[in-house]
């Protein structure tokens, strides 16, 4: 009872929790001394909208240049409104698609109108991240005006040099692509990855509500997590075991081909051309950087997102080994076993085991070689083969540091206790390092005092505990 109370009070001390694959590596404990758990694992997600290059065509497909009025399919006849490329309160330049909403001002970017009918209104928009990503929500793409009759969601995984179909939308799903309509909801676990055509975001329905365009991830993410996505370790348990489905959610580019405007819900007015053309003002894109299980965060190096990887690896996705590691012996890391995976570490050449990753311990070394006598060479303080002791005079804190207070030469002044030679415990009315000065001054109240006492001794109940637990569990 008193080993589960200890733990209870020890989780009431814990701030926060880490989530899954969020830690690359943990310093453990062992007989040899303190050396580096391995673990796969990922960044978090981010809002790739930040980091997106947006590219349109054809030349001249934004509106503004010649000057141009155009008209809504609300009040179609009320062609009040212009584009001007010049004049910066009537541009509508690609850039609006990504930029952040300010003051309740909605911007956007806009095609020039089908005034060319019955020649096809086509827009391409590129999206471009130099990285590859793997998607962890859905994308989203509001549209202002009218959502289109018919657009096309293409990914590409090599930068742009070949692309293929994501998803096809249309009004009409067998006309326009001789495909019959499908949801997400509709897919099974065998077919998950099968590219559809849905309906479900491009019929008019009369609504300015109704602006957004989805490609659906967690309705896809559910089929194997459930609906709340609570059972995660079994959608990773499937990104390891099912072909394709990992490489499904994983693109370099994106790219929309918008081949119908929104029509209103009739045929094409000809007599009113201007109320059709193309308006978006946002793509959210909720991904994380592919980092093949080996880094845990993504950091923006030379305008490119970059992996900062661990495990041995290295390259922008950490598609590879270090130098004087085994270049055959690379392998992404893996989900399973859950909760930490398994990291697929790259393990050094045979040449370079006598002069090279001799399990110095990090926090100790200086580097991670050892010299030729088999021994690592140690940070100030640290001793041992592999620099994971302490010279008398230190203690240990993921590396070694000088005594603050010890029982023969730094002793606690004023009654005050030496914790684990790192800091003394002074009583109330004492401060500083050895507990040598007075807190109270001369005509001052001292009650103060006695509270900050109360809060340090707090701060050091985990710690206490911590240790308690420690010595109570069973080893």
């Amino acid at each position: 009872m008193l080993l589960q109370a200890v733990f209870l009070l020890l989780l009431r001390c814990l701030a926060s929790t880490l989530g899954q694959y969020e830690l690359c590596k943990s310093l453990v404990s062992t007989d040899e001394g303190s050396v580096w758990e391995q673990y796969a694992c990922q960044p978090k997600t981010a809002s790739m909208k930040d980091h997106m290059r947006i590219k349109v065509d054809p030349p001249g497909i934004t509106c503004g240049n010649p000057p141009e009025r155009f008209c809504t399919l609300e009040n179609p006849y009320l062609c009040s409104d212009e584009c001007d490329a010049s004049n910066p309160d009537l541009a509508h330049p690609p850039q609006l698609m990504q930029d952040r909403e300010r003051n309740g001002l909605i911007t956007y970017w806009q095609t020039v109108t089908w005034r060319r009918h019955p020649e096809p209104l086509l827009a391409n928009i590129s999206m471009a991240w130099n990285k590859s990503l793997e998607l962890t929500d859905d994308i989203q793409i509001t549209f202002e005006y009218g959502r289109p009759t018919i657009m096309v969601m293409d990914k590409s995984m090599d930068h742009g040099r070949s692309w293929q179909p994501y998803q096809f939308y249309a009004d009409d799903c067998m006309d326009a692509f001789n495909m019959p309509p499908k949801r997400v909801r509709d897919l099974s676990p065998a077919n998950i990855t099968r590219v559809i055509c849905t309906e479900q975001y491009s019929r008019w329905v009369g609504s300015k509500n109704d602006k957004n365009v989805k490609f659906e991830v967690r309705a896809r993410f559910a089929v194997f997590a459930g609906p709340r996505l609570q059972n995660m370790d079994s959608l990773y348990t499937r990104m390891e075991s099912m072909k394709g489905l990992r490489d499904f959610f994983t693109f370099t580019n994106l790219r929309l081909r918008l081949l119908r405007p929104a029509l209103g819900g009739t045929y094409v007015q000809r007599d009113n051309l201007l109320k059709y053309f193309y308006a978006i003002s946002n793509i959210e894109v909720p991904a994380r950087c592919k980092c093949n299980l080996h880094a845990s965060q993504c950091l923006l190096q030379d305008g490119n997102l970059q992996c900062q990887c661990e495990h041995n690896t290295t390259g922008q996705d950490c598609q590879r080994c270090r130098k004087g590691f085994k270049a055959k012996s690379w392998k992404a890391g893996s989900y399973l076993p859950t909760p930490h995976g398994t990291p697929n570490t790259c393990t050094p050449h045979l040449s370079h085991n006598f002069l090279g990753k001799c399990n110095c311990n990090q926090m100790g070394s200086v580097h991670d070689r050892c010299n030729g006598t088999g021994f690592c060479q140690c940070k100030d303080g640290a001793t041992g083969a592999k620099c994971d002791d302490c010279l008398p005079g230190y203690y240990w804190k993921q590396g070694c540091y000088a005594n603050v207070c010890d029982e023969e030469m730094l002793l606690c002044q004023n009654g005050g206790t030496c914790y684990q030679s790192q800091k003394c415990i002074c009583p109330p009315e004492f401060k500083g390092v050895l507990c040598q000065e007075s807190r109270c001054e001369a005509g001052k109240d001292c009650n103060a005092a006695s509270s900050l006492h109360l809060s340090t001794a707090t701060l050091l109940l985990c710690t206490l505990l911590a240790h308690l637990l420690a010595t109570l569990t069973p080893h």
